[in-house]
């Protein structure tokens, strides 16, 4: 039987293992069903015909790593993770987030696309190839943390210790997604992280509104300063913040210009009647792909409860984002950051950096790139676009601090996957295709590795 046909055949069986894998809770930032998600990940690597260690990580979760070796010397690594993000609101979800229902050809559960169907769909992939062929092409490792959705904080110590288990030829990362048009997506590179605190003092505790007259409210203090990190034409106002943005060589510009981009779909799929600035086209492509960004993620002052109650509040906390590209650092950033907003008279706001990433890429003409171009063409309808960087920040820069390997992200997510929020889900046939694009991957590097 073909690796195809066998993927076929085998595909209800495929969906009941990612339920299986889905109805198991893996939040890492609670600490739950960490213990049980490691086994089952371990249990499904070894029967798809994998040697697997899971390696214990002090003050963290566990990293799972497995391999199994091909004809030739030459090696790819899968990089994926278990955990998943917190599964509130409860109340948004149409069916429970670890129930796993099946509706209208989809798949709902907190972390499916992100990324349980990611990474289960390249075991799966592995499985079909042995099971078909008896031997793999090419070797494959898996490195698969429990982190990733709290900021990998040791994910690059445990790289740094085991690089030699580590050695690739080449990397397939975590997570895609097929655009809002229905293309499927490589991502070349990621998006740095500066993700911040920002807190404003008031008085020692909340006070009857009728004070607000004469006695300061950090709410609009902290309303003010953020104000003053960005105008009403989006443009950063922090000094410095650009500078260390490099310019889009020709390559990234002509990869950006055959991205097939709806702003109509994007617009609907949002429930929308506007994007910011009414962007369209080639600079619609630019701000999602290749800008830095400042966004305002959440802002928490006083009563923010059902019912009435006058107050001024004794504390207002914001936390903003920075998605940062190549050559800009988070320190920095930070360290730009405070410096404005002592410039702007707002020294007593205090800001704390919760989470930093620096953001890596691919060039988009490396070899490895037509490679996946040449075997998604064996799995999809449509031709794959290359995305010079992802929207999204991950620890892809761990890896690109001691190897050179070339690193594209893959996945069987699609646009309206609402990843990390409520009703998360994978269209099934998506996640077909997206078995069957890893399997003729690794066949494809076997021939030009021969």
């Amino acid at each position: 039987m073909k690796v195809a046909a066998y993927i076929d055949d085998q595909f209800n069986r495929f969906v009941s293992e990612l339920q299986a894998w889905c109805r198991q809770p893996s939040v890492s930032g609670a600490n739950r069903g960490i213990p049980e998600m490691v086994a089952l990940v371990r249990e499904t690597l070894i029967a798809a015909g994998l040697a697997v260690q899971v390696f214990t990580v002090p003050g963290g979760h566990p990293v799972v790593y497995a391999e199994r070796k091909g004809t030739t010397d030459k090696t790819l690594l899968f990089y994926g993770h278990y955990d998943v993000q917190p599964p509130e609101p409860l109340e948004a979800w149409a069916s429970g987030p670890f129930e796993a229902e099946v509706r209208d050809g989809r798949l709902f559960a907190r972390g499916v696309a992100d990324d349980k169907a990611c990474l289960l769909s390249r075991v799966q992939a592995v499985e079909a190839l042995l099971k078909t062929r008896g031997e793999l092409p090419v070797s494959v490792k898996f490195l698969v943390e429990g982190e990733e959705e709290i900021g990998s904080s040791h994910l690059r110590p445990f790289v740094e210790s085991h690089k030699e288990l580590l050695a690739a030829d080449w990397c397939i990362w975590e997570y895609a997604a097929k655009n809002e048009l229905g293309y499927p997506t490589m991502t070349l590179g990621n998006k740095g992280l500066c993700y911040l605190q920002l807190t404003a003092a008031g008085p020692s505790q909340d006070w009857h509104s009728m004070f607000a007259p004469v006695i300061p409210n950090p709410a609009w203090r902290l309303v003010w300063a953020l104000a003053s990190l960005k105008n009403e034409r989006d443009e950063i106002l922090v000094e410095g913040f650009y500078h260390d943005v490099a310019p889009l060589s020709e390559a990234e510009l002509a990869a950006l210009a055959r991205i097939p981009t709806d702003a109509e779909k994007l617009k609907a799929s949002a429930g929308l009647d506007h994007l910011v600035q009414d962007v369209e086209g080639i600079e619609l492509k630019k701000r999602l792909y290749a800008a830095p960004t400042c966004n305002i993620c959440g802002f928490t002052a006083g009563h923010v409860h059902s019912g009435k109650k006058g107050i001024v509040p004794a504390r207002a906390t914001a936390h903003v984002d920075l998605r940062l590209v190549v050559n800009q650092q988070p320190a920095d950033i930070l360290d730009k950051v405070r410096r404005h907003l002592v410039a702007h008279g707002f020294g007593d706001i205090q800001v704390e950096m919760l989470e930093g990433m620096m953001p890596a890429k691919t060039a988009v003409n490396t070899p490895f790139v037509d490679v996946v171009v040449q075997a998604a063409r064996r799995a999809y309808k449509n031709e794959i676009t290359v995305l010079p960087t992802s929207p999204g920040a991950g620890p892809r820069e761990v890896f690109s601090t001691w190897t050179d390997m070339p690193i594209v992200g893959l996945g069987v997510g699609h646009a309206g996957s609402g990843v990390h929020g409520p009703n998360e889900n994978v269209i099934l046939e998506d996640y077909r295709e997206g078995i069957q694009h890893i399997a003729a991957l690794i066949e494809q590097l076997g021939i030009s590795s021969a």
